[in-house]
């Protein structure tokens, strides 16, 4: 079976770089995939991407070692077990609160006995290897996010669940959780001791702890706090952010941003 480079480089202590993708482009997917990306997620929550665009984004992504995760729309079932029949190598669940919201979540990435996933693994098998269903248990990863002020209060709970690989920060909606206006900036003091609160939980139980940023600077400080999963914007945000420098560049007579040489 195809092997989960993302376990590969926690074991070995070191940062996963995940890419995220809001687009619902197959070649978008496809040139993020090649730019070096430890993971790409597909964001199902927020955004145009539905279950027929993952269906052709997960091929892009397959073109290189990049491993393919997806951001499902809730803690639902049904959509957590299409994606991982289609090729995903980890789910992030959006809003997990509580232990029960956690153990339903792991279960359904799970197959029994560890959980209740139903069997089907369609595109799964030919991404994995004819014994994916033997070793998906052990492979696919496990990432709940932990956004909401009831999910601080409940971090034991959560982290503890049998299963769970990881957990992902989502600063924007643990921001208005907290009163604040989003996006409050992970150096804000309430963000930052609830981070530090999350990181604190996540070591004494094992968890892999991940979180959203907005810069190299800012995943690159995540890192020294303790994070080992950081996200750097999206692919939406990324396109944005260069388009308008390059616009801001020629309009201001300088030469903008440099071209990578790529056909984009």
């Amino acid at each position: 079976m195809r092997e989960n480079r993302l376990r590969r480089i926690w074991e070995a202590g070191g940062t996963v770089l995940n890419g995220w993708l809001q687009l619902n482009s197959p070649y978008a997917a496809e040139i993020m995939a090649h730019q070096g990306w430890d993971s790409l997620t597909i964001d199902m929550q927020h955004g145009p991407v539905d279950y027929r665009d993952t269906l052709a984004m997960l091929p892009a992504i397959s073109t290189t070692e990049t491993v393919p995760l997806a951001r499902v729309p809730w803690n639902e079932p049904g959509i957590v077990m299409q994606m991982l029949d289609a090729g995903c190598y980890g789910i992030i669940c959006p809003m997990v609160n509580s232990r029960e919201e956690a153990q339903a979540f792991v279960g359904a990435c799970r197959y029994p006995p560890l959980g209740y996933r139903s069997y089907g693994p369609n595109r799964a098998r030919l991404y994995a290897g004819p014994d994916y269903p033997e070793r998906a248990n052990e492979t696919v990863v496990t990432m709940a996010m932990i956004e909401t002020a009831a999910a601080l209060e409940n971090l034991d709970g959560i982290l503890s669940v049998p299963g769970l690989d990881a957990i992902y920060v989502g600063p924007a909606d643990l921001s208005q959780s907290l009163g604040l206006i989003p996006p409050a900036g992970l150096a804000h003091p309430t963000i930052l001791d609830a981070l530090r609160r999350i990181l604190e939980a996540a070591d004494r139980h094992g968890i892999v702890p991940g979180i959203h940023t907005g810069s190299v600077e800012e995943a690159q400080a995540m890192q020294e706090l303790g994070f080992r999963f950081c996200t750097i914007l999206s692919d939406a945000g990324l396109l944005g952010r260069v388009a308008a420098q390059v616009v801001a560049g020629f309009k201001e007579g300088a030469e903008g941003v440099e071209s990578s040489g790529g056909p984009y």
